[in-house]
């Protein structure tokens, strides 16, 4: 069986994710087969394997740090919000039902098994994991049905580090209060502390860590992490994309000016990093009308409740938003979700997103009409454009979307999870004015980015993802390696 390691947090956001693929990609370069793990996930930010298990993306990340494919058992829960207190469930990869607030904590224990098995699944084919865990472990509320945090560290034998973040304030009451709420046994789990998101000299700590040890049970803080600002690597959760690129920012001289909808349902957003990450780029997230302004492009992106979005769209304003912006030149773009809503109806007959029957309006902008459909399609794809040029990505979608008769089509799928097909996707209107697509990961490839960007005004230099992701992962590992005791962490995973 594997060794292992946990990275707890005071609270959700507190770096945990970060650290886990930190900590993968410095043991991967140490030469161990290492393997990211996390129980249960929350999160709309979801992938594909290459099996065509669909997985937190966050793990996914992770996984890639540590230089392997990803696998379902490395996120064998997956919870996708919808709204109204209820999530769907994915289990080992596949859709299983829906949950609500009121029968969840029944569902956690039939999930538990199921977690159990996908852990030691994965700790029979690598050396090493690390675990990541969900939250706080001392919502005292939630600890009877904990399968994320203590309980799985337990069952994985794995000490664990506790993660507090620095830049809120208030991080020696959260570690020590952290701490507090845990019985004695959980206590015992916990072999360090690390202090995320420094910003400064750490010597400006003083004597505060000694202060903390004495305070937190004898518990060593093992590192103090800096601030890294934009790291560019995916976030877990839509939480930072306010803080990345907020609505009310506009482009300095000579930038290409891009908006995403920031839809409350947003899905994937982590495909457009690579935009982001593009010198001459400013990349804004809008969430009402007033602010969308007259961007080169308007991306409309995934989400995991279409209809209720579309409503909210409208609720906002930004559908007129949008028919402004395109009417003084920027150019749409819908992926997935955004696909479905640029086109001219969406129905759904058996409740898939809510009531039966619901009949709504889209923008009316592509020649498209979308049945929801039970039916979820999860695909690792590859996609053949018009020119020619095959691209790569990954579908996540339960609608069906048939286009006009003699309608321009985006692309043709030609491979799905590895197997050839032959699937027409998307629809292009207005000479490409207006395009929507089921694939997402289109601007990960450097190609077709490159060229869709030189196409609104564009004339930076040119950047790889690959490359860019690559040299993030090190930048990442290199830091943390330098701020954490790693002999000490060494000596606590044994």
């Amino acid at each position: 069986m594997a060794k292992s390691l946990m990275i707890l947090g005071t609270h959700s956001d507190a770096g945990k994710s970060l650290l886990t693929a930190a900590f993968c990609r410095i043991l991967a370069r140490k030469g161990v087969r290492v393997a990211p793990f996390k129980a249960q996930n929350m999160s709309n930010n979801a992938g594909v394997t290459p099996e065509g298990g669909e997985m937190g993306r966050a793990q996914i990340v992770q996984a890639e740090a540590a230089g392997i494919y990803a696998h379902t058992d490395m996120n064998p829960v997956l919870l996708k919000p919808e709204g109204n207190r209820r999530s769907q469930v994915v289990l080992n990869g596949e859709v299983a039902g829906r949950i609500g607030a009121k029968n969840w904590m029944t569902t956690k224990e039939r999930l538990w098994g199921e977690v159990k098995q996908a852990y030691d699944r994965l700790a029979a084919r690598y050396g090493m994991i690390v675990l990541e865990g969900a939250g706080s472990p001392a919502e005292i509320n939630l600890k009877a049905g904990d399968i994320v945090n203590l309980r799985m560290a337990r069952h994985a034998g794995a000490p664990c580090l506790l993660v507090g973040d620095i830049d809120r304030g208030g991080v020696f009451a959260a570690l020590a209060g952290t701490m507090l709420l845990l019985e004695p046994e959980e206590r015992e789990q916990v072999g360090g502390f690390l202090i995320n998101k420094f910003r400064g000299d750490p010597a400006l700590l003083g004597d505060g860590l000694e202060q903390l040890r004495k305070r937190a049970f004898g518990v060593p803080t093992l590192g103090v992490i800096p601030y890294m600002e934009e790291v560019g690597i995916a976030e877990e959760d839509a939480v930072p994309l306010g803080k990345r690129g907020r609505s009310d920012r506009r482009p300095a001289g000579g930038q290409l000016d891009i908006a995403v909808i920031h839809l409350p349902h947003v899905a994937n957003f982590d495909e457009f990093d690579a935009l982001e990450a593009e010198p001459g780029i400013c990349l804004r997230y809008v969430q009402e009308g007033a602010s969308l302004g007259s961007p080169a492009a308007v991306i409309i992106p995934g989400t995991k409740v279409t209809l209720d979005d579309l409503d909210w769209v409208r609720a906002t304003g930004l559908d007129s938003a949008i028919l402004a912006a395109h009417r003084r030149g920027a150019q749409l773009i819908g992926l997935c979700g955004g696909y479905q809503i640029l086109g001219e109806a969406l129905w759904d007959p058996t409740g898939v997103e809510g009531p039966r029957g619901r009949h709504t309006r889209g923008l009316g902008l592509l020649p498209a009409s979308t049945q929801f459909m039970r039916q979820k399609e999860t695909h690792q794809s590859l996609l053949r454009l018009p020119t020619g040029e095959v691209v790569s990505g990954y579908e996540i979608h339960t609608g069906a979307t048939e286009t006009r008769e003699g309608a321009a089509r985006f692309g043709e799928i030609v491979e799905r999870n590895g197997l050839t097909v032959s699937v027409l996707d998307g629809a292009v209107a207005e000479g490409g004015r207006v395009w929507g697509t089921y694939l997402h990961g289109l601007f990960g490839n450097d190609r077709f980015r490159h060229r869709w960007m030189r196409q609104l005004g564009w004339t930076g230099p040119v950047v790889s993802t690959s490359t860019m992701r690559e040299q993030a992962y090190d930048r990442l590992a290199d830091a943390v390696e330098a701020a954490v005791d790693w002999a000490a962490v060494e000596q606590l995973i044994g």
